[in-house]
């Protein structure tokens, strides 16, 4: 394996199917299903915006709001970790909280119940984040860690496909975007089922339980140097959801009228079908040379996009090719920053990083979300996804430079 191991990690149960456990499959398993009905939400929520008379604007306050819920949750979820015995267990009341606050977004009546439930909902996402990304690290040795997040990812991004198919047939079959998020109720329940039944918090090796870390045990310096670099291009990292507006107003139509929007969700479920598939490979990838060389490629990738869209965000030939690249570099973002934080930092510490990791992401969704949403509000699509590429590659280069300076 390529780069630095924490010497803390015991090794994980044996499985008869070799390094992918009952409980890392479990975690997938969860993870595909809770997505399906996030996705389903996200796919129809700017339909519902519009419903109720609100527009790109709100769109970016909305998941600007609940990115910032979100980001206080992986936090709390993180530091809490470094103590929590039973992970699983609260790891599946996160999911519970997600599922219950998704689904009652159908009985919103206005913008600020809508804001409420959805920061909820990302409040039990951001909660269990740390947690199962600990769990998971749990599950492999550290030289299957980019695998693992790897598939777990892809699951991610399977469910992201499946969800917004479904919310196009319920669309097809006459549903109201309100009660296709209440039907999400029905798929987010089930990794509450799947976590408490087959997902087992592992004991440490004996001399690893008497090295277990307080809280206040400081992080390696090569995690914050590495944070730097995610955090700055997390700035440039708007809301996916954005990419159904986007498609919307280059096929030519409105949010409110079916076809389009089924065309726009179509659109987007071919980007997480990208995204899914190109985690996979990435993560496999990540195994056998330096990952944070790879995500700065990833990151890099990014910037193109950005600028793709920049050019042209309201034409479908510059769209497509966009949104193919956007499941790429989300691909590489989501499944390197987990496999690089635990390659990086002791067991003893690394439910800490993954909270302060995952908040960090969440701030620069908040930044990026609500910047891009009133640029767009105000018919400034150029300068939008222009500053998102000059910001991007900054991010690329910094962690490029990270990579450089570890060797």
């Amino acid at each position: 394996m390529v780069g630095a191991t924490p010497p803390d990690d015991p090794p994980p149960p044996a499985s008869r199917r070799g390094w992918l456990t009952r409980g890392a499959l479990s975690i997938c398993v969860a993870t595909f299903f809770s997505d399906v009905g996030h996705e389903m939400a996200t796919a129809v929520l700017p339909l519902y915006l519009g419903v109720i008379g609100l527009g790109p604007a709100a769109l970016g306050a909305v998941e600007g709001l609940a990115d910032v819920v979100q980001a206080g949750a992986k936090l709390l979820g993180g530091f809490s970790g470094q103590r929590l015995v039973h992970k699983s267990r609260w790891t599946a009341a996160g999911y519970a909280l997600t599922a219950i606050g998704t689904a009652s977004m159908s009985l919103a009546r206005g913008p600020a119940a809508l804001v409420a439930l959805r920061s909820l909902a990302w409040a039990g996402r951001g909660f269990r984040s740390p947690l199962r990304d600990f769990l998971l690290a749990d599950e492999v040795q550290p030289t299957h860690f980019g695998r693992v997040y790897g598939i777990e990812r892809a699951a991610d991004m399977l469910g992201a496909v499946v969800g917004p198919l479904l919310a196009i047939a319920l669309v097809t079959w006459g549903l109201s975007a309100g009660e296709i998020i209440g039907w999400t109720l029905i798929p987010a329940v089930i990794p509450v089922v799947v976590i408490l039944l087959f997902v087992r918090d592992r004991r440490p090796a004996p001399k690893a339980a008497t090295e277990s870390a307080p809280p206040s045990e400081p992080l390696p310096r090569a995690f914050w140097r590495f944070l730097g670099a995610v955090s700055l291009f997390g700035v440039s990292d708007f809301s996916r959801t954005f990419l159904i507006l986007l498609a919307a107003r280059a096929l030519g139509g409105d949010m409110g009228t079916p076809g389009t929007l089924s065309a726009a969700i179509g659109l987007y479920a071919m980007h997480n079908g990208v995204s899914a598939v190109a985690a996979l490979g990435l993560g496999r990838l990540a195994d056998k040379m330096p990952k944070r060389g790879l995500l700065a490629a990833g990151y890099a990738v990014g910037a193109v996009t950005h600028a793709i869209l920049a050019i042209g965000s309201g034409s479908l030939a510059w769209l497509v090719p966009a949104i193919v690249l956007s499941g790429i570099y989300v691909a590489a973002e989501e499944t390197l920053e987990k496999a690089v934080c635990a390659e990086i930092v002791p067991r003893a510490t690394r439910s800490k990083a993954f909270g302060i990791l995952a908040a960090a992401n969440s701030l620069g969704d908040l930044v990026s979300s609500v910047g891009i949403g009133l640029l767009l509000q105000s018919g400034n699509e150029s300068t939008a996804f222009g500053l998102c590429a000059f910001i991007a590659s900054l991010g690329a280069l910094a962690l490029w430079r990270a990579q450089v300076n570890a060797r």
